[in-house]
């Protein structure tokens, strides 16, 4: 038995393909547009908000006389009018590691614009328990002796059953090791440490990240989810502006909610 902290970390996001961006440009005749986006996954949103207005200069569209300069200043307007949809076009991926499956249960309640791979424990056998406690736990020297003891006792059973079932055993097939495997996991914890990936679109992503770090949210995830807000506020600032902590720290509901 270890204990752990949950961790974070942006894995993967959108990345423009430049040359058929210029190509498209060209043949629509708007090859000297330009974005002073800070990212793609911001320029890629921009990008697609015009392309339904035809506003990469004035007088494409004959009902378009003037129109917004500058990421930030397009992506706020796309903010206040809640044309979230052009949001989707930008994909963010995270991996969350050393969180417990309390926390991935919570987490992929949220299926539009998400996507998850979970490790899997009908594949990867149970030998060392990771335990991460609450603050509503961790500040309780007795209750954190006990959490470790039972977590400490679940571990050595999943050891015994390997033993007793000769998971280890030479010439034990894979195929039955992953059946075996996955009945021994009905005795492990809620709480023990895994890893999950996770992929939300930047609209998805705005949700979640409101969502989860309300007042109300279960401790872990309104954790994790701070972490995410922050990194999200640094790499898109366009698009995660106007999510702020108050003078204590807690998040606030952005300004703009439900785009």
């Amino acid at each position: 038995m270890r204990r752990v902290a949950p961790k974070v970390f942006l894995v993967g996001e959108t990345q423009i393909n430049r040359a058929a961006v210029d190509a498209y440009l060209q043949h629509i005749g708007a090859p000297g547009w330009t974005s002073d986006a800070p990212s793609d996954g911001e320029e890629l949103s921009e990008f697609m908000g015009r392309l339904c207005y035809r506003s990469w200069k004035p007088g494409m569209n004959a009902n378009v006389t003037k129109v917004r300069e500058g990421n930030d200043t397009y992506l706020s307007n796309i903010l206040d009018v809640k044309h979230g949809s052009v949001l989707e076009h930008a994909v963010t991926n995270w991996v969350f590691a050393d969180v417990s499956r309390v926390f991935t249960h919570e987490l992929v309640r949220h299926r539009a614009g998400a996507a998850y791979s979970q490790e899997s424990l009908r594949f990867v056998r149970l030998t060392d328990l990771g335990l991460w406690l609450p603050p509503e736990a961790n500040s309780d020297p007795e209750l954190v002796a006990l959490f470790e003891e039972k977590f400490k006792t679940l571990e050595e059973l999943q050891v015994r059953m390997a033993e007793h079932l000769g998971l280890d055993d030479e010439g034990k097939k894979f195929k039955e090791k992953k059946v075996l495997t996955s009945m021994m996991r009905r005795l492990a914890p809620l709480g023990l440490a895994t890893t999950i990936g996770a992929s939300f679109n930047f609209r998805a992503l705005r949700h979640v990240i409101e969502m989860r770090t309300a007042e109300s949210a279960e401790s872990e995830i309104r954790l994790v989810f701070g972490v995410v807000a922050e990194i999200a506020k640094a790499r898109w600032p366009n698009v995660f502006a106007d999510f702020e902590r108050d003078k204590s720290g807690a998040w606030l509901p952005p300004t703009h909610r439900k785009v």
